[in-house]
């Protein structure tokens, strides 16, 4: 049954809208993530490192809490199980969905902030089910509801307990250190910073991402110098084996369109709906701020990441499509990086898929906390509890047998993207008027647009979650004075 369901969502549904949906957003918002790719660093400014003066998250934590969960095994498990049942051919699918995404994560990131909530603690609180509700009106609370659900069972638990098995088996491959172990040391880290709220992952996060993603770069970066010559060679092999020009690996060029498609969405997680929760509490003077921003964390993972994945593996002597069938997704990557660049490669892969999948855990726990809350605001007692449950699946996933998991989180994930891609299809027209406010400021000089509720009074907003900073007032203000004077004359 749960074949069945995967191959129903995987292989005809969930393309279809992605491919569909990707197209409408890319083409509808005149192609928003090519068009504001430099603003991206703009916006990314020393500014953006700070939290404002109530203690809100900034843009850049909120950036790199949901780089922290779209890096994870995917980036190294992920690409190297594509390339082994899709082919080469794979990877250039999986840069389509990359490119696709990072308009689909611009609207979902964008429509999060809009209809964020203020909380009493000094944070935000939003994401698919806030726009859900709030966007598309009380009718539309089952699908908020479901899609909280859903949410809890596949990243709240389900991929805690497989990023625990991923780390823990790669450990033991690499160390010899026994699962149980690593997933004992894993709880109790885990344990002391979720007890700590979102600002202490936030922290964590803001230390951890540049580390692990600035490390696994620099290890790609070597390998590519190393065969610098042979690298156009790859890009041949990648494009021609999109197409079914090279000889057919697994289901030829319908196996590297599903794999691609597959393993892009859950390495990148655009459409998904997951990023939109930490895209929502950052503070920002407007929501196509964090929108941009968040295109871009797409960019990261998918056309950066798992590109040095994928060019580890292809340019490795160990690279044999007769042969890598029998090679697991993390021992793959393994055996290329130390075709590379001698035994040490093998470790370095374990500690990058230790401090991936640590980061991913810290994000999944947040996310099930996020669902958790969209049904009870205020009772320690559960959120307490979910903490000890996060504990001990870290423990559990390490020792046990997750194929059956593993199944059954990719159905979820898929009724997960359903769900999130249908209420962003409804959205779409708000959506763009939200990015049209942000264009026309742009257009009439101002250099900063701010956000201003009251000019979408339509919309069930929380104006609270809009109460700006002095400068960004000072801001608004002249904005206003400016439209009044073009009235005007």
């Amino acid at each position: 049954m749960l074949d069945f369901l995967n191959d129903l969502l995987w292989g005809k549904v969930l393309i279809g809208m992605l491919v569909v949906l990707g197209l409408t957003f890319t083409i509808g918002s005149r192609f928003v993530q090519f068009r504001y790719f430099g603003r991206m660093f703009k916006i990314l400014s020393p500014s953006s490192f700070k939290s404002d003066q109530h203690g809100h998250l900034s843009s850049l934590q909120a950036l790199l809490l949901s780089v922290a969960g779209r890096v994870g095994g995917g980036n190294i498990a992920g690409v190297a199980v594509a390339i082994t049942l899709g082919g080469p051919g794979a990877i250039f699918w999986m840069w389509v969905v990359g490119l696709m995404g990072m308009a689909t994560s611009y609207f979902e990131c964008t429509l999060a902030q809009t209809f964020k909530t203020a909380e009493s603690d000094g944070t935000y609180r939003g994401g698919p089910a806030h726009y859900i509700a709030r966007g598309l009106g009380s009718r539309w609370n089952w699908l908020a509801g479901l899609y909280s659900i859903l949410l809890l069972v596949t990243f709240g638990l389900g991929f805690t307990a497989l990023q625990s098995y991923s780390v823990a088996t790669s450990f033991e491959d690499a160390f010899g250190i026994p699962t149980y172990y690593t997933g004992i040391a894993l709880a109790l880290i885990v344990g002391l910073i979720i007890f700590g709220g979102v600002k202490r992952i936030a922290r964590v996060s803001e230390v951890l991402v540049p580390v692990m993603a600035g490390g696994y770069l620099g290890v790609a970066l070597i390998v590519l110098g190393l065969n610098i010559e042979r690298i156009p060679d790859v890009f041949i092999l990648i494009v021609k084996s999109a197409f079914g020009l090279e000889p057919a690996i697994g289901g030829g060029i319908g196996a590297a369109i599903l794999m691609g498609v597959k393993r892009g969405l859950f390495s990148n997680e655009a459409g998904l709906g997951s990023a939109p929760n930490a895209a929502a509490i950052a503070y920002v003077p407007h929501p196509a701020n964090q929108g941009i921003v968040q295109s871009f964390s797409v960019f990261i993972d998918t056309l950066v990441l798992c590109s040095c994945t994928a060019f580890i593996i292809l340019l490795s002597g160990i690279y044999d499509p007769a042969t890598i069938a029998n090679q697991g997704g993390v021992a793959l990557t393994q055996m290329a990086l130390a075709d590379h660049v001698g035994e040490w490669g093998r470790m370095f892969v374990s500690v990058a898929l230790l401090l991936f999948g640590f980061s991913t855990i810290l994000y999944n726990y947040y996310l099930g906390e996020n669902s958790i809350h969209f049904f009870t605001k205020d009772n320690a007692n559960v959120f307490n509890g979910f903490r000890v449950l996060i504990i001990c699946l870290c423990c559990w996933g390490a020792i046990m047998d997750l194929g059956t998991v593993f199944a059954f989180a990719d159905v979820t994930m898929g009724l997960l993207a359903l769900a999130n891609l249908f209420a962003l299809a409804l959205l779409f027209k708000t959506g763009l008027r939200i990015m049209k406010d942000y264009d026309q400021q742009l257009a009439q000089g101002h250099a900063d647009p701010v956000f201003d509720p009251t000019s979408f009074s339509d919309l069930d907003l929380d104006t609270t979650a809009w109460e700006l900073e002095p400068e960004h007032e000072r801001l608004k203000k002249q904005r206003k004075a400016s439209v009044k004077a073009s009235a005007s004359s």
